[in-house]
């Protein structure tokens, strides 16, 4: 006969059945096989519509029973974890509040940043062109390149100053040396002429000496010419001719002399 047998789990109570059918014996045994199509077939039909009511009411049986035992899991699961979603709970709050502040400060920080931008449009464009050129490749290469020729040159330039830096020590050093020995040479020519005026000095008081005696000379000779002139005429033309050799050399002497005194007091000696 046609039945359904229900097995429950061992394990649980509520879970859900296993559907068996069991396959009709023979319907209308004492019909005989002399029946018409219609006889024939009704009892498959009823069977049918039997077998499909069962199936549905176990189906909701089934689904019934399996509602129940996720709602047992649940009820288990929300009962067991309400601490750690209580605990979550309060991250989340925490995190929301940490999240709303950060982001107050951001919205300021954009505004300011906004108002800063829209009072200084010059600056602004200037970095907006600058950042552009940073961020593309070509002009940043660019500016790469020539900013690596511009230390090279400075490099270059600043190599080359530090020599000539060097050069100018030297010179400076040698001029130092050249100047100290020309200070020593000074020295020494301002001694020899300190040496040299006393010299001129003391040739001066011994030519102003030979002057006066030329003079004592000269004066004494027009004496002997005077004496020489009582003497007889033959003896005094002797005489009178030497004498007055002698005054004029004296007087020539004496005019020599004198101009070498007058040199020397040119050079600023006091003769």
């Amino acid at each position: 006969m046609g039945m359904i047998s229900t097995e429950e789990d061992s394990g649980n109570e509520n879970k859900p059945e296993i559907i068996g059918i069991v396959e009709p014996s023979t319907l209308n045994q004492g019909g005989g096989g002399g029946g018409s199509v219609e006889d024939m077939s009704s009892p498959w039909i009823d069977y049918a519509i039997q077998q499909a009511k069962f199936i549905q009411k176990t189906l909701e049986e089934n689904i019934d029973s399996t509602i129940q035992y996720s709602g047992s899991r649940l009820c288990e699961i929300r009962s067991t974890s309400s601490a750690h979603l209580h605990q979550t709970l309060d991250s989340l709050k925490e995190m929301k509040s940490l999240y709303g502040d950060y982001e107050d400060v951001l919205f300021g920080k954009l505004k300011e940043g906004i108002v800063v931008a829209a009072s200084h449009q010059t600056v602004t464009a200037g970095a907006a062109v600058g950042l552009g050129l940073l961020l593309l490749k070509r002009p940043r290469r660019f500016l790469i390149n020539h900013a690596s020729r511009l230390f090279m040159s400075e490099e270059a330039l600043l190599s080359r100053a530090e020599g000539k830096v060097k050069e100018l020590r030297q010179a400076v050093d040698l001029v130092k040396a050249e100047s100290e020995k020309l200070e020593q040479k000074a020295l020494q020519a301002e001694e020899e002429m300190r040496r040299g005026r006393t010299k001129l000095r003391q040739a001066g008081d011994q030519i102003q000496g030979v002057i006066r005696s030329a003079y004592k000379i000269e004066k004494q000779a027009r004496g002997l010419k005077d004496i020489v002139g009582e003497l007889p005429s033959r003896e005094a033309s002797r005489f009178r001719s030497q004498v007055s050799n002698l005054a004029s050399e004296a007087k020539r002497e004496r005019n020599s002399l004198t101009k070498e005194v007058s040199r020397i007091s040119n050079y600023g000696i006091s003769v």
